[in-house]
C-alpha cells in the first residue's frame, strides 16, 4: 500500500483516550520504511477534535520520548487550516486538517471502547470529529443524533456520516486497539477504517462486557483510564442503581475534565455550539446524588456530573457523606474498577 507514496501522515488519538500509541508505532514505522518513505516525509497529526491541544510532555506520553524528537508532531485545529472535501449525503460539511490532506498515504492509530454517542469508538471517529473543522464536528454532533447510544451501531446517523467522511478523506489503514485495564495492547483489529473497526466492535462486545449488579443502594465507578472524561463511568452507574440510590465515582485527575470548544463549558451559562446544563447528566438517570472524590477539585466541572452534586477529596469524606443515608447490614453497594471501559451485557448486544 505505501509503495511509490512520497508523503505520509499518522494519525493519533488524543489524551481524552487511554490508547498506548507508542506500542505500536515503532512496527507502523518499520512498514512504512521499508516502502521506502523516509523519516523527513513522515509526521504526526495529533487528532484531538474540538479538545485542547496537546503539550510536547502530552505528546511524549502518547507517542513515546523518541517520537517528537524525530519527527514533527502536529495537533490538529478545529478553527484554521482545514480542506473543504465537499458535503456528506446527510449534509455534513466536510473539512479536514490541511496536513492529513496534503500527504497521500494516510495511516491513522486508537482505541475501541464504548461510546455514548458513536456505540463504539475506533474506525471512522479518527477523521470526524478527530481531525475535522468545528462546523463539520457540529453538524455531525449537532444534527444527526439518530440512532445513537453506547453499543449501537446500525442505524447510528453520526457514526455512518463519520465514515462517509472517512472515506471522502482517504484514509488508507488503520490501526484499531482493544485495551486491557492495564491499558496495554491486547488485541488488534487493523487495515480499512470501517471493516476494522467493525472486526474490533466483534471482539470489544464480548471483551469489555460487564454484569450489571441491579438496583444497588450505591454504585461505586472509577474514572479510569478516562479521567478526564470519567463521567463516562456514569452510563454503568445509571444502569446499576436503584431509584434513589447513590452514586461515587472516584476522578483522580489532577488536570480535570479535558477542555472541549465544541461542547465545553466556558460560562456561567454558556459554553461551545453543543453546550448545555444537562450535556452529559441525563434527567432520566435514576440516582438521587453524585458524590465525586477528588482530591483535585474544580468547581465548573460540577456541569459534567450533575447541578448539585457532592464534591469531597477523600473515600472516608464520602463515607461521611453517605452513612446516614444508608445504614444497617443489607447495604447493597456494586465497585466498577474501570467504568468508562465497560459496558453492560444489555448495551454489548446492541447491534
Amino acid at each position: 500500500m505505501a509503495r511509490n507514496r512520497k508523503e505520509c501522515v499518522i494519525i493519533v488519538d488524543d489524551l481524552t483516550r487511554p490508547t498506548k500509541a507508542f506500542q505500536v508505532i515503532p512496527a507502523i514505522l518499520d512498514e512504512v520504511r521499508n516502502s521506502g518513505i523516509e523519516d523527513e516525509h513522515i509526521r504526526f497529526v495529533m487528532a484531538v477534535g474540538a479538545h485542547d491541544f496537546m503539550r510536547l510532555d502530552d505528546m511524549v506520553k502518547k507517542l513515546g520520548e523518541d517520537i517528537p524528537d524525530r519527527f514533527c508532531v502536529y495537533n490538529h485545529n478545529v478553527y484554521e487550516n482545514n480542506v473543504f472535501l465537499g458535503k456528506t449525503s446527510l449534509g455534513t460539511p466536510v473539512s479536514i486538517n490541511r496536513e492529513v490532506m496534503h500527504c497521500d498515504l494516510k495511516i491513522a492509530v486508537g482505541c475501541i471502547v464504548p461510546h455514548m454517542s458513536a456505540g463504539w469508538g475506533g474506525g471512522a471517529k479518527i477523521i470526524l470529529p478527530a481531525v475535522s473543522s468545528i462546523d463539520t464536528i457540529a453538524h455531525n454532533h449537532g444534527s444527526l443524533r439518530i440512532g445513537t447510544g453506547e453499543g449501537r451501531i446500525e442505524g447510528n446517523m453520526m457514526r455512518s456520516d463519520a465514515e462517509e467522511a472517512a472515506r471522502m478523506t482517504g484514509l488508507d489503514f488503520i490501526v484499531n486497539i482493544i485495551l486491557n485495564s492495564n491499558r496495554d495492547c491486547c488485541e488488534l483489529a487493523c487495515g480499512d477504517v470501517v471493516q476494522a473497526q467493525r472486526e474490533g466492535v466483534r471482539i470489544a462486545r464480548k471483551h469489555y462486557v460487564t454484569h450489571i449488579e441491579p438496583s444497588v443502594d450505591v454504585a461505586v465507578v472509577n474514572g479510569y483510564p478516562m479521567e478526564s472524561e470519567a463521567y463516562k463511568a456514569l452510563t454503568m452507574a445509571a444502569e446499576s442503581v436503584r431509584q434513589g440510590g447513590d452514586v461515587v465515582i472516584l476522578l483522580y485527575a489532577p488536570n480535570g475534565a479535558r477542555g472541549h470548544y465544541y461542547n465545553g463549558r466556558f460560562g456561567t451559562d454558556y459554553g461551545g455550539r453543543g453546550w448545555s446544563p444537562d450535556v452529559y447528566w441525563r434527567k432520566d438517570w435514576r440516582m438521587k446524588r453524585v458524590v465525586a472524590v477528588s482530591p483535585h477539585q474544580s468547581k465548573a466541572d460540577e456541569a459534567y456530573y450533575g447541578k448539585g452534586s457532592v464534591w469531597v477529596k477523600s473515600w472516608q469524606d464520602a463515607l461521611e457523606e453517605l452513612e446516614p443515608a444508608h445504614t444497617g447490614n443489607k447495604v447493597r453497594v456494586a465497585i466498577y474498577p474501570c467504568a468508562p471501559i465497560q459496558i453492560s451485557e444489555n448495551n454489548a448486544a446492541l447491534p
